[in-house]
């Protein structure tokens, strides 16, 4: 038995050329209507995934006024440091997460280099594409190499200690214990205009190279 409708008297009823007109116009506006509702949706996915140029790049922020005079002021003891960290997202207003450091004084240049050998390489030349040591003081990110924990500094034992899985650096962030792949991470430090200032950089853990992840927290 055939499939098509049959009109009655047994034989199919030929459209009309208005009918055929009104089909076709319908099949076009369903096209045209999907097309603008995919470019609705597609702008933003797009866009989203297009990295915006000069955000999310390096910014120098300041270092806490009272914290940098500490760090001045120092001998052996290292200074926690608040930093506020600004970013901004795409679709989302710009946003402040408080963040630290830890500053030390390198009162003995050529101990440090040798006491970081991960640092430096032959001559004491600086690995990182920046100055580890600058103004005679040292910058290191708060995060622990090894799974991104906060570490700590604990003064009777004279050392930097993760409490998460207990690895340890000497004073001047050398790996000293524990399952950390290298030392501790400096970062950019700068004096502008009267005001100290540090790049929030984020390394990857885990491994012995430094590899950005990000410049924001």
């Amino acid at each position: 038995m055939s499939s098509h409708a049959h009109a009655p008297g047994g034989f199919e009823e030929a459209e009309t050329p208005q009918e055929i007109s009104r089909r076709q116009w319908m099949a076009n506006a369903t096209i045209a209507i999907s097309g603008v509702i995919g470019l609705t949706l597609a702008i933003p996915i797009v866009g989203s995934l297009i990295p915006d140029v000069g955000a999310g790049g390096a910014a120098w922020i300041p270092l806490d006024e009272s914290g940098w005079k500490q760090l001045q002021a120092a001998t052996d003891t290292p200074v926690h440091i608040d930093i506020n960290l600004k970013s901004k997202d795409a679709y989302l207003p710009e946003q402040s997460s408080p963040q630290s450091a830890w500053g030390i004084k390198v009162k003995d240049p050529q101990k440090f280099v040798r006491d970081r050998s991960d640092l430096f390489g032959p001559g004491g030349k600086d690995m990182l594409p920046y100055p580890i040591v600058n103004m005679g003081f040292v910058l290191f990110s708060p995060i622990c190499p090894h799974l991104g924990c906060y570490y700590q500094w604990q003064g009777q034992q004279n050392r930097f200690w993760c409490p998460c899985h207990q690895s340890t650096y000497d004073p001047n962030g050398a790996h000293t214990g524990g399952p950390a792949a290298r030392g501790l991470d400096p970062l950019p430090l700068r004096e502008q205009s009267g005001v100290a200032q540090c790049e929030w950089i984020r390394y990857a853990p885990t491994i012995p190279d430094r590899l950005i992840v990000s410049y924001t927290a």
